[in-house]
């Protein structure tokens, strides 16, 4: 996409279709069209319209699709206003299509994260793993070769990078006429620029296909807002200061809502979000959302981002790592109360395997674990120079993962421990436990021990970045985290700030991979296998892991 298309008028449909759920006979199409406008899904036998709301001149519909046929491809076609817009007629992509899980099938996952903008926009970084995917799937299908259909892409965070534009959004903002003079230049601040983001990011064509066929969901990370969000209320109180980060955080929120949130809402449950039921019911929802980003902000436990699905014997817990956390001196928490109990909540069942969507990995390099609970004590030392000390250390590389936040590391571990034995509500235990994540711009594998009573596996599994990179002069530090030696000089330091050694003990089974890479996650009957394909320069897939999880 060239610069001149960001303003290019785009005709009635600006990005979508996007298929975000399918459960049952039902399904949702999020789509953005550039007028008001009734929108129509046509998958014959089923169908579904709704009507667009406005945000900021913007227009936005989210169209439940009822009375699909079960264990079938459907395909489907897009029509505003009565007239069809999608498929187009040159698109060199199969038709777009809904499928319905056959009961006691397989499931499929496709996992990953830190997608920075498109490979049309942005060409410094090695070829765009889910690019790569969404290429291979196509192809299958245009050759009628039977492929492993995925059932869910689950996308970890950094969808869009709000604090890091391309230069071509760049040249953009600084046309922008009405642009707030003291925003700053390499930034998006307000809804408008936010749209900017997704629209060069998800206009990609091959992105853009799969989101039209392969449901999604979602959830942010710090770059949807600012690099280090709600790292610490030091944080918070620094950034406060910043004359346009009230703008920021209540369009960063808005938009994250509209474009990646509301999809995450099952069909059946539309009606129950509060937020969903207002916007639903007026024609422009500007100051309804604008209210709402401030409120979600400013009461971090106002509003509930996390969610669950389950799919055929495999239950995905998403949990917001970012938004809600709880940053007062000494009640640090990744999760408040509230929320942590809303959590607790949503393991007991009967399934085989339990998948744990935390954008920040629960487990780390050794080493870099007790670096980051070594700061934390430093920062919440009551001698005030240390505590400068432990902060500077926490901002300036990053040191706020669940490690960071001990009193949630050990209540996951211990509530994971609990699970793996059977207890919890669950029995038998789940042949699996994998924390899916992201963030840290390389992908691993590490397997938990969580003591003599677990019976599930457990795993954490990182795939990052789909499309980014990490400066190679940072990689050898990375690897040095999983040294032995390196862990024990961390553990001695943790050791001499009075911290305990950790509830749980692992030791990596895969990478660290330093390339873009999304997972893949098989999940069959009480057996697991991820695998990590990273991308070759030709733009091709390549296997770097393969792991067998239960």
């Amino acid at each position: 996409m060239s610069e001149t298309e960001l303003d290019a008028d785009r005709g009635p449909l600006l990005l979508g279709p996007v298929l975000r759920r399918v459960e049952g006979d039902r399904a949702t199409v999020w789509v953005e069209t550039s007028r008001p406008a009734t929108v129509e899904v046509d998958a014959a036998p089923a169908a579904g319209a709704a009507r667009t709301f406005t945000v900021h001149g913007h227009h936005y519909a989210l169209v439940v699709v009822s009375g699909l046929p079960g264990d079938a491809v459907t395909p489907y076609r897009l029509k505003i206003d009565g007239v069809e817009v999608w498929p187009r007629p040159d698109d060199p992509f199969p038709p777009p299509a809904i499928r319905t899980r056959p009961a006691g099938a397989p499931v499929r996952l496709v996992f990953g994260s830190c997608r920075k903008a498109s490979p049309l926009s942005v060409t410094q970084y090695p070829p765009d793993a889910l690019d790569a995917y969404a290429g291979r799937l196509a192809a299958a299908v245009r050759a009628d070769t039977p492929t492993p259909w995925p059932d869910l892409l689950v996308l970890l965070g950094d969808q869009v990078y709000a604090d890091e534009t391309p230069e071509k959004i760049q040249r953009w903002l600084r046309r922008r006429e009405d642009r707030r003079a003291d925003a700053p230049v390499t930034q998006v601040v307000d809804f408008h620029e936010y749209t900017k983001l997704y629209l060069d990011s998800w206009s990609d064509p091959e992105i853009r296909w799969l989101l039209s066929t392969v449901p999604s969901v979602m959830i942010f990370d710090d770059h949807e807002i600012i690099d280090d969000w709600n790292t610490s209320q030091r944080w918070r109180e620094q950034v406060s200061r910043l004359s346009w980060w009230e703008q920021r955080i209540q369009a960063g929120l808005a938009s994250y809502w509209v474009y990646q949130h509301m999809g995450n809402l099952p069909p059946d449950a539309l009606a129950e979000c509060p937020v969903y039921a207002a916007v639903s019911a007026t024609t422009d929802a500007t100051q309804l959302l604008d209210d709402f980003g401030a409120r979600a902000d400013r009461d971090r436990a106002a509003y509930r981002w996390s969610y669950t699905i389950d799919l055929g014997r495999t239950r995905l817990v998403v949990v917001d790592n970012r938004a809600a956390r709880q940053l007062e001196q000494g009640k640090r928490a990744m999760l408040p109360d509230s929320e942590w109990a809303w959590f607790v909540k949503q393991l007991p069942g009967d399934y085989d395997h339990l998948l744990i969507g935390s954008s920040l990995p629960w487990l780390l390099p050794p080493a870099i674990h007790h670096l980051e609970a070594a700061t934390e004590r430093l920062a919440e030392s009551p001698r005030p120079w240390l505590g400068r000390l432990g902060e500077k250390l926490r901002q300036a590389v990053d040191l706020e993962h669940w490690a960071a936040f001990g009193r949630s590391f050990d209540a996951l571990s211990a509530l994971l421990g609990q699970i793996a034995a059977g207890h919890g509500g669950v029995s038998p235990a789940p042949a699996t436990i994998n924390v899916l994540s992201g963030d840290v711009h390389h992908s691993y594998a590490a397997r938990a021990d969580l003591g003599p009573e677990a019976v599930s596996a457990v795993h954490q599994l990182t795939c990052s970045p789909v499309h980014n990179d990490m400066p190679k002069l940072v990689r050898p530090a990375m690897k040095f985290g999983w040294n032995p030696p390196a862990a024990r000089m961390m553990r001695s330091l943790a050791r001499t700030l009075g911290l305990r050694k950790p509830p749980v003990r692992w030791r990596k089974t895969a990478g660290p991979y330093f390339g873009n890479a999304v997972g893949l996650l098989l999940l069959e009957g009480r057996s697991a296998h991820v695998t990590i394909e990273g991308t070759r320069p030709d733009k091709s897939l390549g296997e770097v892991a393969s792991l067998k999880l239960s």
